[in-house]
């Protein structure tokens, strides 16, 4: 019987319900679940953005998460680097990529290293863009009250 070792890349920043479905749908379709928890850098590389919350302490609150059997910092656009480095054979992703040129992408990389795609339900009811809007909303709005007050 072959070990299903699953991988979950993610910035995972601003930690939300959607993360932890992700974790938790993933690590109940694999024996052993890797997390992926993107640098800086690579972020700004895939999303244009810089994450809020410092790399290690995105680590550590993955790596808290009981659903989580190890925590990598993900480097890599590619993901068959990332398997290169880590091994797995089973790659989780929201199926709000499914059907997309990335998902696509992703499915034809995987597919040259016998790696199977998994997509799991996409929870479109929160993200960290969205969270990450409204934070800077009430910052817009606490500032203009500053100069309003001053």
């Amino acid at each position: 019987m072959t070990v299903r070792i699953g991988y979950a890349s993610g910035v995972y920043d601003l930690f939300h319900i959607g993360h932890l479905n992700l974790l938790r749908h993933a690590r109940s379709r694999c024996d052993y679940l890797i997390a992926g928890v993107a640098s800086p850098e690579m972020s700004e590389r895939l999303k244009g953005t810089t994450p809020v919350v410092p790399l290690a302490e995105r680590l550590e609150i993955v790596r808290s998460i009981r659903h989580v059997d190890a925590v990598v910092v993900d480097e890599h656009v590619n993901k068959a680097d990332t398997w290169a480095e880590v091994g797995f054979n089973v790659f989780f992703k929201g199926d709000d990529w499914r059907g997309t040129e990335k998902g696509e992408r992703l499915e034809r990389d995987m597919g040259h290293i016998n790696v199977e795609v998994v997509y799991l339900p996409y929870t479109a009811t929160t993200s960290s863009t969205m969270l990450r809007r409204a934070l800077t909303a009430l910052e817009g709005r606490r500032s203009g009250n500053a100069v309003l007050n001053a």
